[in-house]
């Protein structure tokens, strides 16, 4: 029960490190400094996608899941849990787009944060 638990933990973890990267300009509205612990974890998200690279939660995640029983998953997190939901069955480049799509959200939020903070 713990095991699954912390597995939980992790996995929600990952969702708030995901929600980050994706939408986390828009937290330099309240406070700017954030921008250097949101570009590079930004950065590091858009990699983990154009490169094919895994996730160290991801595997992490996986062995808590099976020490508490569970069958876990194969693959990724993102494929796992976000790609049946976001994408159709059949749609081949879906990393590249997803990291295409980081980083085009993620210059217009910066596009607007840049110009309200000159408003002021």
């Amino acid at each position: 029960m713990l095991y699954q638990i912390v597995a939980d933990l992790v996995m929600l973890a990952h969702f708030g490190f995901t929600a980050f990267v994706t939408v986390g300009a828009l937290l330099l509205l309240w406070r700017p400094w954030i921008a250097w612990i949101h570009l590079p974890a930004m950065l590091y998200g858009a990699t983990i996608e154009f490169v094919g690279w895994t996730c160290p939660l991801t595997p992490l995640e996986q062995q808590l899941r099976r020490l508490g029983g569970e069958a876990g998953y194969s693959g990724g997190f993102l494929d796992h849990y976000l790609e049946p939901i976001l994408y159709p069955p059949g749609w081949e480049s879906v990393h590249t787009w997803l990291g295409v799509g980081v980083l085009v959200l993620n210059v217009l939020l910066y596009g607007l944060v840049v110009a309200r903070l000159r408003r002021k």
